[in-house]
């Protein structure tokens, strides 16, 4: 029964530093900088968290699968095959939980006065240490609500896993396709007890992201 537990773990934490990249990245292009077909972009970002995540993995698998086109280059190439494997499960919830960290970021981003990022400028910094320095530091209190929910949706993650990784035991099997597993197969005692380790972990992690926020006077989670 552990072996879904550390998975999902390791695919949560994976798919939050991918996520968390590549959503400041976007966040920053997006509210920093003139990128044609902005709202096209913007809504091709935010689609995996209004699609029903059978859809999404659908999509995932007709890319990543053996006749799709990168599935077929790792294949072709580098003898990797995405499908049923853990690195599928990463792939999956990275995707779904992706749009989260882009609009904690960018919520957070459009919130810094520019004055700030001006001065920092006109003293010589560059547009990368701006961002550094003055950029994420007034985000902090977003970024990080970005990175506890994206955590916790990768951890989460259940119809795209199921449809691009599937359910195998010990090797993609996540605490969410246990719990179904469990739940078809009639073992009610284990769905039981990962259902409540699900809920309090993840309520454990957004309690304490509430805490953290109201006691530097940011507000809560919304």
């Amino acid at each position: 029964m552990f072996e879904p537990i550390v998975l999902s773990i390791k695919v949560a934490i994976l798919a939050t530093i991918i996520a968390f990249i590549f959503g400041m990245l976007f966040a920053y292009l997006m509210t920093k900088k003139n990128i044609p077909g902005k709202n096209i972009w913007e809504t091709l970002l935010t689609l995996p968290l209004i699609l029903p995540p059978s859809i999404v993995g659908y999509l995932l698998l007709k890319v990543f699968g053996k006749r799709g086109p990168i599935g077929a280059f790792l294949l072709d190439t580098f003898g990797v095959q995405v499908v049923f494997t853990w690195i599928a499960c990463v792939i999956a919830a990275t995707v779904v939980a992706l749009p989260l960290m882009y609009q904690n970021a960018k919520g957070a981003f459009q919130t810094v006065d520019s004055t700030y990022e001006l001065a920092a400028r006109t003293l010589g910094s560059n547009p990368f240490k701006v961002f550094l320095t003055v950029t994420v530091p007034l985000s902090k209190p977003g970024i990080i609500s970005g990175v506890i929910l994206t955590f916790t949706r990768a951890m989460g993650e259940f119809g795209a896993t199921l449809m691009l990784a599937g359910n195998i035991p010990g090797k993609t099997q996540t605490i969410p396709t246990a719990i179904y597993y469990a739940t078809v197969t009639g073992k009610d005692a284990q769905a039981n007890t990962l259902v409540i380790i699900m809920v309090i972990f993840c309520f454990a992690l957004v309690l304490g992201l509430n805490a953290w926020l109201k006691k530097k006077n940011y507000g809560g989670v919304y």
